[in-house]
């Protein structure tokens, strides 16, 4: 008898152990859950606090912003060494390959159409295109007018991205401005683009450039970072359409000092009309 009474309080202590271990097991998990969801919800509300009206502008437009590197065959000149009239062999045109880099943007995903600057790709024997998924595509001048510096390029791709081309009419001195592009890709091995950020600093400047004998009006003047490498890349408003095709600096060392200059899309667009 007393063998039995003690097999059952046995049974019954394990019994009440299993319960009460089964208890704070399920107290310790539901503890973990409402951390784990907390610091989700955290997460989320600081995801949120990030994006405003400049991360929205840019994702709508840097998937269609592109990487050009261009192969071109220039002609120089090997001079003479000895300054002797009669070593004219050296004065003999030579041909060389020499490689360049800019940026365009995908602006008609059916045909495959891409904006860039006419002297990122004028000359070019080869014209490759990366896209940010790193996709590559050999591209094709399907137009050139190298007065107003404007190139209309193909690529042959399907569920192309590309951005949608605003409107350079009416915009305010001191809006927002944003510069996307590649500057100096070809040593960050790196197709996704680069951004920058600034206002619109002046409207209507005019310049002709004696030394290409270009014709560049009405341009856009902005403080946006455009380096080496943003020829041809897009200069975008705060609702992620492109008013812009960015051109230019002045620079007395080559860097950006804040003096972009990029042509208005009203213009390109009717000079794409044309090509």
């Amino acid at each position: 008898m007393k063998s039995g009474k003690f097999l059952v309080m046995m049974i019954v202590t394990l019994v009440l152990n299993a319960g009460v271990s089964m208890v704070l097991i399920n107290q310790f998990a539901g503890k973990k859950n409402i951390f784990q969801s907390k610091e989700s919800s955290v997460n989320k509300n600081n995801s949120a606090l990030r994006q405003n009206s400049i991360t929205e502008a840019v994702s709508k437009a840097e998937a269609a912003v592109v990487s050009i590197n261009v192969i071109k065959t220039e002609v120089v000149r090997q001079g003479n060494p000895f300054g002797f009239p009669f070593f004219g062999f050296f004065d003999m045109p030579m041909q060389r390959q020499v490689q360049s880099f800019g940026s365009g943007v995908i602006y008609d995903s059916a045909k495959g159409y891409i904006i860039t600057n006419a002297h990122v790709v004028k000359g070019a024997t080869q014209i490759k295109v990366v896209l940010p998924d790193k996709s590559e595509f050999d591209a094709e001048i399907e137009g050139l007018d190298d007065l107003h510096d404007i190139a209309k390029l193909r690529i042959k791709g399907n569920n192309l991205p590309y951005a949608e081309l605003g409107n350079s009419d009416g915009l305010l001195i001191g809006e927002w401005a944003i510069a996307i592009g590649n500057p100096y890709g070809y040593m960050m091995n790196d197709p996704n683009p680069t951004v920058s950020v600034g206002v619109i600093s002046a409207l209507k400047r005019s310049f002709s450039m004696k030394d290409d004998n270009r014709s560049y009006k009405n341009m856009i003047q902005t403080d946006a970072a455009i380096n080496p490498g943003n020829s041809g890349g897009p200069l975008i408003d705060i609702n992620g359409k492109v008013i812009g095709i960015n051109t230019f600096i002045f620079s007395e060392n080559g860097g950006n000092v804040g003096l972009g200059f990029a042509l208005p899309i009203n213009q390109v667009k009717q000079i794409l009309a044309a090509l």
